[in-house]
Formats: C-alpha cells, structure tokens, sequence
C-alpha cells in the first residue's frame, strides 16, 4: 500500500487549495472533477494486494469511458439506475459515471430477494441495473416482472446468458470526453444524486432522496468537525446502499482525495487493517465488538506468563487513565507517566498489530455502542468515539470533535446543522444536509419533516449541559412494560453484547410482567470458548444447550442487571440454535433488529419464556 511522502510547501498548500475548491464546489460531480485533476498520481481505488489499483487519472478516464458507453445506453440526466455490487472498483466507476451524467445511481442490498428488488427498481424509475454474476439471477428475475428496465450490465458475466451487456463492453466505448465534463458542469445543486433505501424494519423501504447539495453540505460539515488526513486511506466494506458507507467511502474519497481499498467481504475488514493501515476508520459497534474480543482472546491465549501480565498492566493502566478522564478530573502525573511508559512498551504494539497505529479518526455509529468497548479502546491509545446520523440527514446529526470525545455520547450537533430535543425527547434536526423527501411518498415526507423544516428524526435522547446528546433509542421501539415502565431495549441489547459470547440480543417485554431476551451466540468466539473450556466438537446448537456455556451467559445477564433497576433487568432468558445474519429474517442489511418479524418467528420460545 502505497504511503505518502514528503511535500515542498508549494505542492502541500497547491492540495490544500485544490482540496478547499472540491469541498466548496456546488456538487459532487463538479468536486470529484476538481479532486481528480488535483491528484492525478495519488492513488484513489485499489484492492488487496494492489491486485487492482488506479491512480485519480485512471479513476477519471474509467469514468468518463463508462458515462459514454451509459449515455449510449439511454441514460439521461434525473434517472436513477441501480446497482447491485460487492465494494470492488468497478462500483464506483459506475457510480461516478452515472452522476457524471446527472443521473442517481442507487445501490440495492446484495442480500435482497427477487420481489424486493423489483420493487426498488419500479419505484425508482431506473432502467438500467448495474450487477455481477453472484447477484444475476435474482436480477434477472426481478426484472421480468418490472417494466421499463432496459438493460441488465454485468461485471464478469457468465456464459451464455442471454440480453446483458458486459461491463468491459461498456468501459471500453470511445468517444468525445469534453461532452462528459459538459454532462458534469451542467449538474445542478438541487438534482438528484442518489436514493437512499431504508432497511425496512416494519414494511416496505422508503426511498430517501439526496441532493448533491445535500452531500455536498454533509462532506463540508464533517469535514469542518473531524479535520480528515490529507490524502486519507479508508476501507470500504459496509454495504453502499447504506448511507455510512456511501458517505465515507464515496462522497468523501471523491471530495477529500482519500485513497480507498475495496474489501468486498465485511467479514474480512479486520483482516484488511494491518495491510491498509488507515488513516481514518469508520466502523459499525459489532466490528469493534469483535476486535476488543479477539485482542482478549489473544492476550488471554499468551503461554508466556510475564508477557501476558506485561500486556493486562498496560490495559489496566489505560483503563485507570480514562475512567480519571471520564469523572472530568485533572490525570495524576504519576499516572500520566505509567501510561506513557505502558504506551511505549505495549499498547503502541498492540495498535500496530492490528493496523490502526496509523489512524488519526475512528469513529463508530449506526447503533449504541457498549461502554465497555468504548474504554477499551481509549485504554489502548485508540480514541474511538461516537456519532449519530439517519440516512434522512445524510448521516449527519451529532459527532465527538477530535479532543472532545465525551464517552456514552454521540457527541454536539454537527456543524451546519441544528438540534432540538422536544418535549417528548425526540431529536429534531434541521440544515442543507436534510433529505429532499421520500420517493413517491409525499404523505410521509410530510409526516417526516414539519413546515418549519425540521426533520424528526424518532430517536428519542437527551442533551447534556454541555450540548452533547445522549441517544436513547427509536421512539417506535421503546418498551413498555405491563407496569408501564418505559424501557430502551437497545441499551439492554448493547450492555449484553459486550460479552464476547453474544453475538446479538433481542430484549422482549411490551406489555409483559418482565424483560426477557433472545441470546444468538457470537460464531467465530463460541468455537474458541468451548476449545478453552475442555468442549470437544460441539455444533453452535450443542453449544446452546450446554449447561457450562448456560451459566456463562447467565454471569453476563447478571452483570448487566446490577447495573439496571429491577425493573429494567432481563429476568429470563434462552439461548438460540442459530445465527442470525445481516439480511435475514431477523437483521436488516445494516444488523438492526427487525422486532416484529423477531417476535413472530420465535413465537413459541418467547412464550414459553413468560409461561415457565
């Protein structure tokens, strides 16, 4: 992986100028134009390896060869087309090149069936998808029962499929370029740069719609709060039709200049960070769940005995160090210097083995973050912190300032923006970030934000007198128990995560006389466990039913209700056979809870829970 090297002051104030322009420009296409004749040797896409790697020159005449052969094909200005692509190259060509052409290109879920692609495509109007061979039947299937698709692009087509075009076919078109930059000048603020589709925890998916200047406001207000790495490096591995990933993995690179590596498995990010060592790291709380695991399943797996006691002291003086910081107190100089020493001899190790010794942002969002990883990692020199956004506000609300990180909150509110928390605790969020409406949903587009312009977002929080916001949970998911407590089942959820051994929770108890929980245990850690623990070849459904993991499961309930009331601890349990994947019938693309169809498909063990 390529690194930076050292610039004349007259070249690192021309990016610094070059970079000031892409932020300011009015849109999207108009940046990536700016960023790409800035950079032309930086290298902006690349996979693992350098297996494939293109230079911002590359990137910009891969773009401009693809929006040709797409105008060839039909596409105008304002119509959306879809892709269904893995994180490779090749999506953001596509993706580029259609918004070269004032197009939306949307991302679909990879996970998604037939029906449902169908019904992303007709709601949207596209008539061309992009995809790959893994994805082709369930595209072909869908668009046999949608009118208007007219033509199906594949990356490495299969043989003898019948009315696709081939990816390569399209890049390779020729033609005058000027007329693409034309295509691209002739952008407007207010276009349409992409559909967002919500997960659809309860009923059909909701079309949010983004402006470029939408994501051109956002870019320019994260960047005025994290203060980015010139020439940043990123993974990108969350899927692209979620808004955090379409935002630190596309928009930004494109108007900041970072470098992107494409990790097409999200299972393999850990794997991806040694190699990359990104300067900057967006992650989603179950990533940094399974980090915090596995570095404890690796010191606890240490045969040498003064090494491993070398590594905990480390971690305990760095624990110490921020528990100090988190009750605001002035850190005891004798402290401060145990932890630099520890830092020096240990922690600093730890950070370049995993492959963040190099990354100056970290950031986690997307769900509530277990307070115990939070620790861990600002106890190992890693300042990960919080923020909150919806694909409504183009993942912009609330952010942790760089030096400011208040732990247990998702930060102040994102510069350009403003935050309101009304009467019920409901988040209202107003600025230029906030979407042009839902697709074909004018009804709900009313519903969703006030004439005042305020949008609301659900999620109910508080704001600390400092202005942080403490979120709470979805307005729409709050427990109420059959006392009539109110309950966030999320903070429960998260609390029980912690624990290496789940791997997710799902806190039951509306209208119930108690809280219980379903327990999906955490695949890759319950294997390790069961080997440590003298369990010879058991299956995860073995595992399940083992008393001896039964009673790990109940120490970690246990330890979550001592720090709850009564009322709001989890008194009964069981733990499922199964995994539970993104997706699914129980996780959405993005691994949030879908409760209802949760509620029904695990009927039977639910009731038995409260009828026992």
């Amino acid at each position: 992986m390529e690194r930076a090297t050292a610039e004349t002051p007259q070249a690192a104030q021309a990016a610094e100028d070059a970079k000031a322009a892409a932020v300011n420009a009015a849109t999207i296409a108009r940046a990536f134009e700016i960023t790409a004749g800035a950079n032309p040797d930086r290298v902006a896409l690349r996979t693992r390896g350098d297996e494939v790697s293109l230079t911002w020159a590359e990137y910009a005449e891969q773009v401009d060869r693809f929006a040709l052969g797409l105008r060839e094909l039909g596409v105008e200005r304002g119509r959306p087309i879809a892709l269904m692509l893995l994180n490779r190259p090749e999506f953001h060509v596509a993706d580029t090149a259609a918004m070269s052409l004032g197009a939306a290109p949307f991302s679909l879920y990879q996970t998604l069936a037939p029906e449902q692609i169908a019904y992303q495509l007709s709601d949207s109007g596209a008539k061309v998808v992009v995809t790959e061979a893994p994805f082709l039947d369930r595209v072909l299937a869908a668009v046999e029962t949608v009118e208007g698709v007219e033509h199906v692009i594949v990356v490495d087509p299969v043989e003898g499929t019948k009315g696709i075009v081939a990816f390569d076919d399209v890049l390779s078109s020729e033609g005058d370029r000027d007329a693409i930059a034309e295509s691209r000048a002739a952008v407007a603020p207010e276009d349409l740069l992409t559909l967002i589709y919500t997960s659809g925890t309860t009923g059909p998916p909701k079309g949010v719609q983004i402006t470029h200047r939408n994501i051109m406001s956002a870019v320019d207000a994260l960047e005025r709060a994290v203060g980015f790495p010139e020439g940043a490096r990123v993974v990108s591995y969350l899927p692209m039709a979620h808004i955090a990933e379409r935002v630190t993995g596309h928009y930004l690179p494109i108007v900041l200049g970072h470098s992107v590596t494409c990790c097409p498995n999200p299972r393999e990010v850990i794997a991806y960070l040694p190699e990359v060592r990104p300067t900057w790291f967006f992650a989603v709380p179950r990533i940094w769940e399974k980090l915090k695991a596995g570095i404890e399943a690796m010191i606890g797996a240490e045969a040498d005995e003064q090494r491993r006691a070398a590594v905990e002291g480390a971690l305990e003086v760095g624990h110490r160090k921020v528990r100090i910081e988190r009750e605001g107190k002035p850190v005891p100089e004798e402290v401060e210097r145990a932890y630099e020493q520890a830092d020096a001899q240990v922690l600093s190790k730890l950070r370049e083995r995993l492959g963040l010794d190099e990354a100056e942002n970290v950031y986690v969002g997307a769900a509530p973050t277990p307070m115990a990883v939070l620790e861990f990692f600002h106890a190992l020199g890693i300042p990960l912190a919080e923020l909150w956004g919806l694909s409504e506000s183009c993942g912009c609300g609330a952010v942790n300032l760089p030096g400011k990180v208040k732990l247990g909150t998702v930060g102040q509110v994102t510069p350009g923006m403003e935050l309101e928390v009304a009467e019920a605790g409901e988040g209202l969020l107003r600025g230029p970030m906030i979407m042009k409406g839902y697709r074909n949903l004018p009804d709900m587009t009313a519903a969703a934000i006030d004439e005042d312009g305020w949008l609301h977002t659900g999620d109910i929080g508080e704001l600390d007198e400092d202005g942080y916001l403490r979120s709470v949970d979805r307005k729409k998911e709050l427990i109420i128990t059959a006392g009539g407590k109110n309950i966030s089942p999320a903070n429960l959820e998260s609390r029980l995560k912690a624990h290496p051994l789940i791997g997710t929770a799902c806190v039951i108890g509306d209208m119930r006389p108690f809280l219980s929980a379903l327990i999906v245990l955490d695949p890759d850690v319950a294997p390790v466990w069961a080997t440590q623990n003298g369990i010879v070849g058991a299956t995860m459904a073995d595992l399940a039913a083992h008393d001896q993991l039964r009673d790990e499961i109940q120490r970690a309930v246990d330890e979550v209700n001592d720090h709850v009331s009564k009322v709001e601890g989890v008194k009964k349990f069981t733990i499922l056979p199964e995994d539970w994947l993104p997706g699914g019938d129980e996780l959405t693309p993005t691994m949030k809870l879908k409760r209802k169809p949760i509620g029904e498909k695990y009927a039977a063990e639910i009731e038995e829970l409260y009828s026992s």
